[in-house]
């Protein structure tokens, strides 16, 4: 599990579950679930660093002692 801050809550706009990695701007994820946004955002967390080593770009360091929010 990556260790980058994850704040989950519900859109009713989207009637899903939302995942958002403040460390790392415009890292989100959804789910049905909050479990399937969780996971979902580990995904889109290893596409994002990444994506950002590819195009040498500097990857943020966690430094967030919170784990979820």
């Amino acid at each position: 599990m990556n260790r980058y801050t994850k704040i989950i809550y519900w859109s009713d706009d989207d009637r899903k579950f939302l995942v958002e990695v403040p460390e790392l701007p415009g890292c989100m994820a959804d789910g049905a679930t909050p479990e399937e946004a969780l996971k979902n955002s580990e995904v889109i967390i290893t596409e994002w660093l990444e994506t950002s080593e590819l195009l040498g770009r500097e990857v943020p360091y966690s430094n967030s002692k919170l784990m979820y929010a």
